[in-house]
């Protein structure tokens, strides 16, 4: 049997085909972000099977993070749905248009790893990685440990990923189920934003300011049951905010309320910003800290450092072996030897970027423009309609990043990236921006 919605047909005997079926249709753009399903009986009565398979099968498309229960308003197609990356909204930049939208690190900034890589090519030749290894090599673990130790990181075992996103993935799939739900900062990263519906948990959001979440916020997500949260501690994607000591101990508070919480600490702002980190680990039961090398040492990389308490690690690493097994040793001594060797001077790297933010910011704020940027690589702007911005910004010959890539809740904004701007360029950006915001006003230049 079927049941025909619009021009698509759903299909199926069983929840697992009625929910392919329906993640078909939303994969083909047969049904649109925001179309309504048919109510559970209705269907179930179409395709002669059980009210409760139907059910099963809107449970699955929810886990997947395909569709949302909207009240009153039934079961619809997400807006975005998780198969589609937040990346993918806003316009390409077209050639001669300047790219501050892609969050990338400036090249200039990055050490060259000639010299890294042939090390770490000796040591192969030397000593060939084979099966039955131990999955972090003890060099670049001895360097993690010391470095975590450095910053007031309780002691804990080390693991390696393939980045920041695989180690939150990992640590939020050895503690919770499809269903649970997670804190997340609002903005934040959009990579997590999409992560966590695509393992079937759900977004529960957390405001933010130049300090990092909010602790009342933060509290009421965890009372009202979110199982995990998730915290950037410096450089923070989009706002560029970093937790200081005063907000640190605030949300220490609202986490020793709630020690049942898994934490995740995302500091992949180590090696690129002069703020000192201020760790929450410790206060709960279930924790990690993951630092990424992409924004110091280069995103081709892939690899990210973890610690946390044992049963935290010993799960990561578990299903890690059941999956690629490790991180290419080649990468972890590769970065170990660029660790070691001090490639990436971070207060030098911190003044590169913070001069650039601090120009921008300083150009906006003389034209009475609200922005944030506190660390980082990156400055945040509140504007009245995003679509309208990047637009106007788009023929001002800049591209910048939409908030709606960042945003669950919070208001519409857009993300300016100043890798690689020259001062004139920021300048630009500025003036830019100010037209894009006002564009009644003359124009000024100069």
């Amino acid at each position: 049997m079927e049941f025909v919605l619009g021009e698509y047909r759903i299909a199926g005997r069983r929840a697992a085909e009625i929910a392919a079926s329906v993640e078909e249709g939303v994969g083909r753009g047969a049904l649109a972000p925001g179309a309504a399903l048919p109510p559970l009986r209705e269907l179930a009565a179409r395709l002669g099977v059980n009210a409760n398979t139907v059910a099963a099968a809107y449970r699955l498309l929810r886990e997947r993070g395909v569709v949302e229960t909207a009240g009153r308003r039934g079961t619809r197609v997400r807006g975005r749905p998780a198969s589609t990356p937040r990346e993918s909204a806003g316009t390409p930049a077209p050639p001669g248009v300047r790219n501050v939208a892609e969050g990338n690190p400036d090249p200039a900034l990055l050490p060259p790893l000639t010299d890294a890589l042939a090390e770490a090519a000796a040591r192969y030749a030397a000593r060939p990685t084979l099966y039955g290894g131990p999955a972090a090599g003890g060099e670049l673990a001895r360097l993690a440990r010391d470095a975590f130790a450095a910053d007031g990181v309780p002691d804990g075992p080390v693991a390696v990923t393939s980045g920041a996103l695989d180690a939150i993935e990992r640590v939020l799939a050895a503690h919770l189920r499809p269903g649970d739900t997670v804190a997340v900062e609002d903005p934040g990263w959009g990579a997590l934003l999409d992560l966590v519906p695509a393992l079937g948990l759900r977004v529960t959001p957390v405001a933010v300011d130049d300090d990092g979440p909010l602790p009342e916020e933060a509290g009421r997500a965890l009372a009202r049951g979110a199982r995990a949260l998730v915290v950037t501690a410096r450089a923070q994607n989009p706002t560029g905010a970093a937790v200081g000591a005063e907000r640190a101990a605030a949300l220490r508070a609202v986490l020793a309320a709630h020690p049942a919480t898994v934490l995740i600490e995302d500091d992949h702002g180590h090696g690129i910003v002069d703020l000192p980190l201020h760790p929450l680990a410790g206060v709960c039961a279930h924790w990690a800290v993951v630092r990424s090398a992409a924004k110091a040492y280069g995103p081709d990389l892939r690899l990210a450092v973890v610690t946390g308490d044992a049963v935290t690690l010993d799960r990561l690493q578990g299903r890690q072996r059941l999956g690629p097994g490790w991180v290419s040793h080649l990468v972890q001594d590769t970065v170990a030897c660029l660790w070691r060797e001090r490639a990436v001077d971070p207060a030098a790297v911190a003044r590169a970027y913070g001069a650039r933010r601090e120009r921008l910011l300083d150009g906006l704020a003389r034209r009475g423009i609200t922005a944030h940027g506190r660390s980082g690589m990156n400055v945040w702007v509140p504007v009245p309609d995003e679509t309208a911005a990047v637009g106007a910004l788009l023929r001002e010959g800049w591209a910048v990043a939409p908030g709606a890539r960042f945003r669950v809740a919070t208001p519409p904004a857009v993300r300016l990236t100043v890798s690689g701007l020259t001062p004139p360029e920021l300048d630009a950006l500025a003036r830019a921006l100010a037209s894009a915001l006002r564009p009644g006003e003359p124009r000024r230049y100069g």
